[in-house]
């Protein structure tokens, strides 16, 4: 198979799974389907260099991340629950591109609050269900920090859904 032809095998049979780990960070459809798009434009020019020492996966899921954390950082996104503002929630429920309930939107301005680390681990877990292994491979660090970042996480979140009881 050459080259072009398995590229594009492998954005087709990653392109959905891709779209919404990228979706969760960045929250909105616009953003997370540019974010896609330079997931796959860097995986494209990489592609020569794919050693094939991790999964393929994997390999996507690291470029991914890292392009959703340099999107945010680069768009200085800070959910705010103030009621000045409008909040992640509400600007979910506004998204024609949105399917899910007042709570998932609640959840998702919950998880908006989190710092960068947090936000991405408890995704990866929690929506992705993906293994402390493999997100150490991905994000390249340890299991334990991993495992911390979690549990501060779902303590926050279940902090914010306290205080609006």
């Amino acid at each position: 198979m050459d080259k072009r032809r398995e590229f594009e095998s492998i954005v087709k049979e990653y392109s959905e799974q891709l779209y919404w780990m990228i979706r969760r960070i960045v929250l909105t459809h616009d953003d997370a389907n540019d974010v896609l798009q330079n997931t796959f434009l860097k995986a494209w020019n990489a592609f020569d260099s794919f050693q094939g020492g991790s999964k393929v996966s994997t390999w996507l899921s690291r470029i991914a991340i890292n392009e959703s954390l340099d999107f945010l950082r680069r768009n200085k996104f800070v959910a705010s629950a103030s009621s000045e503002d409008l909040s992640v929630a509400n600007a979910l429920l506004a998204d024609d591109y949105f399917d899910g309930s007042e709570t998932e939107a609640m959840l998702q301005e919950a998880i908006a609050q989190l710092p960068d680390v947090q936000r991405t681990v408890f995704n990866l877990r929690y929506y992705e269900e993906m293994k402390y292994s493999e997100m150490s491979k991905v994000l390249n660090t340890s299991e334990g920090a991993l495992k911390a970042s979690y549990h501060i996480a779902v303590k926050k979140i279940t902090d914010f859904f306290k205080a609006r009881d």
